[in-house]
């Protein structure tokens, strides 16, 4: 066999061979762009996202205007005190007390300002038994969390000497530092034990510590350059916590699934008798290639996000797209470098029972082909047609429950259970007075905020907001008279009940507000707060889901389309995409709105799908089930050029790639399950649908419908209309002076023309 005589062209290969011939050059390039992203994002810092530019409509004008007005609204607290039995009334002389004495210990901890009575302000329930202290934190309110550990024991302390009554706290403060303290070593424990988890798996996947440890490093460093570059260009387009995490997540899974390809087939070339040169070359050329689709495809996905309108998903969308770009660029750029420096080093670190295992390959004589992969091919390629039906019908069965999913920002109590006692608290507040605990807000912008018109018009406004039945009150008024700005908070009937709390703001919005503030010229009165942008939210998510899918599944048709040169091979690669995300969506709906199996997740009692999760595991998922059909498809082409035929070229793609895939797979699952084991039922529910998406995309698509939908359709897999033949060709990186004849399946290690 002749190791010199195969030729390569295109991007991939060019880059390999170049990367391979300059490795010090390539890897310090990258060790150069590494550093100089990190420390140009670090001197630049970041940007994140401010409140005002999260969502558009009146959410956005309301925001718009107190940053206009340079108000810096505090973060608001509540202390309730009520009544353990039904005898105690607000009005009992003991109650006094211990209202006299939490106003008292809140104003003593001087972290407190404006405190008012109960029995100033009427915040007393309609049973008489439950009343509410209300004041405001000193300071900015996006680091009041940090100040009022104080308060919270003052009231602690209160509740100590009145334990006939029931004395707690809530409040933006509050909550922010219970989530914080209960949350923030969560999140910080799963990013970090993800890469740690995907390490063990690259161990016994390679069976050697170093090549282990390739992909990993590869993929840290393009996060790492990925987090430099968003404090750059967060300058120009705001990111967020929130996207720093997706990015991390995509990151991680791409980055070393991108790696994990492509050092799999070189070692594979090398198994097959190749020297380490021409092996790096064939890798470059095909692998190499394969993760340039996928990259582009998965970048295409991403940018999906960009066309929602929301702040959030747009970081998100191009923090992703970022991540993704840079460890596309440097698989298949630095990596060939790395392997070449290495050589035969990949190997060092040997665990001794796990090489010798990757070493004899999972097939019978040692070709890296899978013994079980070949085995369901077997069965699969005997008889596609059933095959395709049983497979079909179960994931399609699978899917059904997503035709009724409901989507709702999720309350705090369907966001945590009761796994946190101020949970209990927010819901006795809104039981107590409904709405209460996360108002209406209505900003008020006027040329003179104290012209008469315009104080009838709030004295208007504040009566019929309840007799039109939208609040049972009290409805409170504060005047900036300086910035001719006021702030009227408005407790909304249905309280927790998202459904109930939005048609009362529609009565605010349709009816109560061009009956009074509308009247009167040069009003603004936009409204906003918890529920408003909750439905603001939906309603610009909801008029964003179709160009985001026809963007999404145009693009990534097309792409499939010219890398390819098939239309059928684009047309299926679309269709099962779609039909994994439905099974994605049917298993989030069984398990998170129904409770079949919830108990196993920890999600009993949530009833419903968080409202931007949809969305986003479309734009995920269909870009990551690229990285699998692009790998598999193109191991297939290939072997279809070299002369198999295509129950031939199938049956090899599959069994060749199997390993990878699955190695890739569970890495990816793992990942995403870590963020399933949250405690926050919205991140539990993307880690979970995630994990599944993948786990089922792995398997089922890629080892059973995939082959079984190409053996059906035989050589109208390779099918394309003359009158497409002008489009750009984007086809595999190989020459066709290095084709080799066509062979019989079940020899290896011969020549393969790549």
């Amino acid at each position: 066999m002749r190791n010199g005589d195969t030729r390569v062209r295109g991007i991939a290969a060019r880059a390999g061979g170049w990367s391979a011939r300059h490795r010090w050059a390539a890897v310090g390039i990258w060790v150069l762009f590494v550093v100089l992203a990190m420390g140009l994002g670090s001197a630049a810092g970041r940007v994140d996202v401010k409140d005002s530019d999260q969502l558009k409509g009146e959410t956005h004008t309301a925001a718009k205007i107190v940053e206009d007005a340079g108000i810096e609204e505090p973060a608001s607290e509540s202390v309730l005190i009520q009544a353990k039995d039904a005898d105690t009334k607000a009005t009992d002389a003991g109650f006094r007390s211990a209202v006299a004495d939490v106003v008292e210990a809140v104003e003593g901890t001087g972290e407190a300002t404006d405190v008012t009575s109960p029995y100033d302000t009427q915040t007393i329930s309609k049973d008489g038994r439950s009343v509410l202290v209300q004041f405001d934190m000193r300071g900015a309110s996006d680091t009041a969390g940090e100040r009022v550990e104080p308060v919270l024991k003052a009231v602690e302390g209160v509740q100590k000497e009145h334990s006939e009554l029931r004395i707690e706290e809530i409040g933006g403060a509050s909550m922010m530092k219970t989530f914080d303290d209960a949350f923030g070593e969560d999140f910080e424990r799963a990013e970090i034990s993800a890469v740690p988890v995907a390490f063990g798996i690259l161990l016994i996947a390679f069976g050697a510590l170093v090549a282990a440890l390739v992909p990993v490093a590869l993929a840290v460093t393009a996060i790492i350059a990925t987090m430099g570059l968003m404090g750059i260009v967060s300058h120009v387009m705001p990111m967020s916590d929130t996207a720093n995490s997706v990015m991390l997540l995509v990151g991680l899974a791409v980055g070393v699934d991108y790696c994990l390809f492509y050092l799999r087939r070189e070692r594979e070339e090398r198994e097959a008798g190749r020297d380490a040169q021409t092996a790096l070359r064939i890798a470059a050329a095909t692998s190499g290639r394969a993760i340039i689709v996928s990259g582009v495809t998965v970048c295409v996905a991403m940018g999906g996000m960009l066309f929602t309108g929301l702040a959030e998903f747009e970081a998100m969308g191009l923090a992703s797209l970022m991540v993704v770009a840079v460890a596309m660029v440097g698989s298949v750029t630095v990596l060939p470098a790395l392997l070449s420096l290495l050589g035969e080093r990949v190997e060092k670190g040997r665990v001794p029972f796990l090489h010798r295992a990757k070493r004899r390959g999972n097939g019978p004589k040692g070709n890296g082909e899978s013994r079980f992969w070949g085995a369901v091919l077997k069965v699969v390629l005997a008889r596609p047609a059933l095959a395709l039906v049983v497979a079909a019908g179960a994931l399609l069965a699978i899917s059904a429950p997503a035709l009724g999913m409901k989507t709702q920002n999720l309350t705090l109590d369907q966001e945590f259970g009761d796994s946190l006692p101020i949970v209990g608290t927010y819901n006795r507040v809104n039981d107590a007075f409904p709405g209460g605990s996360e108002p209406a807000e209505v900003v008020v912008r006027a040329n003179d905020i104290n012209a008469a018109d315009v104080k009838a018009a709030l004295a208007d406004f504040r009566t019929e907001a309840i007799s039109s039945g939208a609040s049972l009150g009290p409805v409170d008024i504060k005047v900036h008279d300086a910035q001719n700005v006021a702030f009227v908070y408005v407790p909304l009937v249905g309280g927790s009940d998202q459904e109930r709390a939005e048609k009362s703001l529609t009565l605010l919005r349709d009816t109560v507000r061009p009956d009074t503030l509308g009247k009167v010229d040069g009003v603004q009165a936009p409204i906003t707060g918890q529920v408003a942008g909750s439905a603001d939210f939906n309603e610009q998510l909801v008029g964003s889901v179709t160009p985001v899918f026809a963007f999404v599944v145009v693009f990534a048709f097309l792409l499939m389309l010219l890398s390819f040169r098939s239309l059928t091979i684009a047309i299926t690669s679309i269709v099962l995409n779609l039909l994994s995300v439905a099974a994605a969506y049917g298993i989030l709906v069984g398990v998170f709105q129904h409770g079949w199996g919830a108990s196993l997740v920890g999600a009993e009692g949530v009833g419903a799908i968080i409202t931007w999760l949809p969305l986003f595991l479309f734009v995920i998922l269909f870009g990551l089930s690229m990285d699998y059909h692009v790998f598999v498809v193109s191991r297939i082409r290939e072997a279809r050029l070299r002369g198999l035929e295509t129950t031939d070229a199938i049956r090899h793609g599959v069994v060749t790639t199997a390993g990878v895939v699955t190695s890739a797979a569970v890495i990816m699952v793992a990942v995403f399950a870590i963020f399933g084991t949250l405690s926050m039922q919205s991140m539990k529910q993307m880690g979970v649908g995630l994990a599944a998406a993948v786990l089922i995309d792995a398997t089922i698509i890629r080892g059973v419908l995939l082959p079984a939908v190409m053996a059906l359709l035989g050589e109208r897999n390779w099918y394309l209309p003359k009158w497409m033949n002008r489009l750009p060709d984007l086809t595999h990186d190989e020459s066709a002076e290095a084709a080799a004849p066509p062979q019989p399946p079940a020899v290896e290690g011969e020549k393969v023309g790549v």
